[in-house]
């Protein structure tokens, strides 16, 4: 499927149906399988041959879900996980422990700097946090032998922040760390990171590969560009006693890191996504390619809009000339940037509040990224258990509203807001 187009591959990639086959991607809603012989069984655990032994670790739909992801953005293989916070915590933890730190970008959703900052420092990992606009030195500063990657948003949440790519895998790469990458907000649509420098993709599938928040999920992609034996990353390179010694470089080449990911940690946290859920992402990746262009168009237009009224004291969307990241979105995402646009209103918390009551078309919900217009308002429910100075350092202000626009007719959306305008 490399040689074709991505649209394409939104449509057909993954699953390719034999002779008298079904046309669509069954559901295999099973959570075991069965086999001719005990010894092909007992290969299937030693890792000695390829195929499905439990639900919990591999599934033929989601195995094809998986495939269609890494065909999109390009990488060796992929692991589908139950939601986005599982692939981002299964991605560290397959290369961090006890006593290891690890890089991030502070502009970032408000869920994950909580896994970052309590979770994982509960298992002993450190996150020392940077700020986008930091330089290559400021971020090296954070750097030791115990730091095990980097980590950013292509477009933060809900900050809208551009990733600089070029200087972050560039500090990556000369400390011979790993650039980890969530790309849920631009999707491959509109960025490609392992174009970019990037090592590991994350996605929480949630958001626009569903587009219809009907199913939580995540996935890891790995590029299979990076050098694990460059002596830093021993769980890769020694022995697997759990596996009776496997060596994933050596056994697995450049799926070394994706494999590790499935038969260790997938096996022992167990975040699976369900066959159902599988098949209902598969399905919607079908249409991401329609949909995001029209995301973005809908989103530009309403900042174009919210930019000119005297009600809104700011406007933020990574397409504005007037955003401070529009140089970065014109590098990495000349196609387009997503349907999230973030603004305030004059009055502060209490007339955002009143504004978004007043909205009719968007609703008020804990969702982003999906078919219909929505708002929120991150910093009293998101990012409700951060810190003040948390808030600063992820970009987010008391009169921040988040609005998810969506794929209607964006006529409707502008009236919508219009008139809770003037309801203030």
């Amino acid at each position: 499927m490399a040689e074709y187009q991505i649209q394409t591959r939104c449509v057909q990639a993954g699953y390719t149906p034999k002779n008298g086959e079904p046309r669509v991607l069954p559901i295999s809603q099973s959570t075991t399988y069965q086999y001719d012989s005990s010894a092909h069984l007992a290969d299937l655990f030693d890792l000695k041959v390829p195929g499905d032994m439990y639900t919990r670790i591999s599934n033929p739909t989601t195995n094809a879900v998986e495939a269609k992801i890494a065909s999109l953005e390009g990488g060796v293989g992929a692991l589908c996980t139950a939601s986005g916070q599982s692939a981002i915590m299964i991605a560290l933890l397959n290369i961090a422990k006890q006593g290891d730190n690890f890089v991030s970008v502070s502009t970032i959703y408000g869920g994950t700097i909580n896994l970052f900052a309590v979770t994982l420092a509960r298992y002993g990992i450190e996150v020392r946090f940077v700020e986008p606009g930091a330089s290559a030195g400021e971020i090296e500063a954070q750097i030791d032998e115990r730091t095990r990657a980097i980590y950013g948003e292509t477009i933060a949440n809900p900050a809208l922040t551009v990733l600089d790519f070029d200087k972050f895998a560039g500090v990556a790469k000369k400390h011979g760390i790993p650039f980890i990458v969530d790309n849920t907000f631009a999707t491959p649509i509109f960025c490609r990171p392992f174009e970019h420098g990037a090592d590991i993709v994350i996605h929480s599938t949630s958001k626009y590969m569903d587009g219809h928040a009907t199913v939580l999920g995540g996935v890891i992609v790995d590029s299979g560009k990076f050098r694990w034996d460059n002596g830093k990353f021993p769980e890769l390179t020694q022995p697997d006693e759990s596996y009776h010694g496997v060596v994933y470089t050596r056994d697995f080449g450049d799926a070394a890191y994706i494999t590790k990911a499935r038969v260790q940690l997938m096996r022992d946290i167990g975040a699976t996504p369900s066959p159902m859920s599988s098949f209902l992402l598969n399905m919607n990746l079908e249409t991401l390619h329609l949909r995001m262009p029209r995301h973005a168009e809908n989103a530009l237009k309403v900042a174009q809009f919210l930019a000119g009224c005297d009600q809104i004291s700011w406007v933020n969307y990574p397409k504005l000339p007037s955003s401070p990241d529009y140089a970065l979105a014109e590098r990495y995402l000349p196609d387009g940037a997503c349907g999230v646009v973030s603004y305030g209103i004059k009055g502060g918390r209490e007339a955002a509040m009143r504004f978004m009551d007043a909205l009719k078309l968007a609703r008020i919900v804990v969702h982003v990224a999906d078919a219909r217009t929505s708002v929120l308002h991150p910093a009293s429910t998101t990012h409700r258990q951060l810190t003040d100075q948390q808030l600063v350092e992820a970009g987010i202000t008391p009169d921040l509203i988040r609005m998810s626009v969506g794929i209607e007719h964006v006529d409707d959306i502008i009236a919508d807001i219009q008139q809770a305008l003037q309801a203030l």
